[in-house]
């Protein structure tokens, strides 16, 4: 009898666990994320002003007073003029000052900021933060001057899901070099 009881007790508890991490886990790009990346773009407006010209990165790779900062030199964008109206401007600033780096909760996001403790001025590029850099470290130049890659701030030639915001070393997957394995 004791032996039936457990075992009920024991199955209703894996029966609880099991919805319990069906739920939990029924959003598998949202956990991805979660877990190995940052929080993916939201705003369709971002992803069409921005990502019409290149990848569109997520807010959370940088602090909001780096996001700031290139906002304000749109006339000289790396080179490119992007300025934008005030209203778009507004609305923008706005979501990227909500969705940096020091406002998430994601994990990648939370070792951005941990690097730049110490980094007096905000980085105007992801590749400038000390944690993309420790992270990138071992890429060799002949991975980077690949055609298909271009610069180290092409985030998407090598990780397959940047776009949902996931950055796992177990994801890179580099056109004609296939799954990338450091």
């Amino acid at each position: 009898m004791k032996t039936l009881i457990f075992s009920t007790a024991a199955l209703s508890l894996v029966g609880m666990l099991g919805f319990g991490l069906q739920g939990a886990w029924s959003d598998d790009d949202n956990m991805r994320a979660r877990s190995t990346g940052v929080a993916p773009v939201t705003d369709p407006l971002y992803q069409e002003e921005c990502g019409s010209c290149h990848f569109a990165y997520p807010p959370g790779l940088l602090p909001a007073a780096s996001w700031q900062r290139m906002m304000i030199g749109l006339d000289d964008h790396f080179g490119d003029n992007a300025e934008l109206d005030s209203q778009t401007l507004q609305r923008l600033n706005n979501y990227l000052a909500a969705n940096a780096a020091d406002s998430s909760k994601y994990r990648r996001s939370r070792a951005i900021m941990g690097s730049l403790q110490y980094t007096s001025t905000p980085p105007l590029r992801i590749t400038e933060t000390p944690y993309f850099s420790h992270e990138h470290r071992e890429i060799p130049k002949r991975i980077i001057n690949l055609p298909e890659v271009g610069s180290l701030s092409q985030c998407n030639a090598c990780h397959q899901y940047a776009e949902k915001g996931s950055f796992s070393e177990d994801e890179i997957w580099i056109k004609g070099i296939g799954r990338w394995d450091d």
